[in-house]
C-alpha cells in the first residue's frame, strides 16, 4: 500500500488524517514543520504528501512544494489550506508559483480527503 507523508503543524490535523488514511491502508509517516517534512520525505521517499500551506512561517508548504520539485520530486502533493477562507485568495492556477497537484480547504471531510488521495495516486501510477 502506498505510503503518505502528512505535514502540518497542527498535531490535532495530523493526527486525524492518520486516522482515516490509516484506516484506509495507507502506510503513514508524519512531520509538524518544513523541515522535519524534508527530511521525512528522504526517510521514507512518500508515494504522496498531504501538505499544509502556514506552518511555522505563513508560506512554508509552498516553499517546501517549489523545494521538493527543485530536488526532482515527481509524487503528488495534496495541499490543505485555511488561507482562502481567511483572506478570499484563490491558489492552483500557477503551477511554477505553487507546484501541486491538488488544494483543498481546511478542514477537509474525511471522505473527500481519502477520495482524493486515492484519485492523486492512481494518476500518479498513470
Amino acid at each position: 500500500m502506498a505510503t503518505v507523508l502528512i505535514v502540518d503543524d497542527d498535531p490535532d490535523v495530523v493526527e486525524a488524517i492518520d486516522l482515516f488514511l490509516a484506516k484506509e491502508g495507507y502506510t503513514i509517516a508524519r512531520a509538524f514543520d518544513r523541515e522535519e517534512g524534508m527530511a521525512q520525505v528522504e526517510k521514507v521517499q512518500p508515494d504522496l504528501i498531504v501538505l499544509d500551506v502556514m506552518m511555522e512561517q505563513p508560506d512554508d508548504g509552498i516553499t517546501m512544494a517549489q523545494e521538493l520539485r527543485r530536488k526532482g520530486f515527481t509524487k503528488p502533493i495534496l495541499m490543505l489550506t485555511s488561507v482562502g477562507k481567511a483572506t478570499g485568495m484563490e491558489f492552483g492556477s500557477d503551477a511554477d508559483l505553487v507546484p501541486v497537484e491538488d488544494f483543498q480547504e481546511k478542514p477537509i471531510d474525511p471522505q473527500t480527503l481519502v477520495s482524493k488521495v486515492k484519485e492523486l495516486l492512481k494518476k500518479a501510477e498513470g
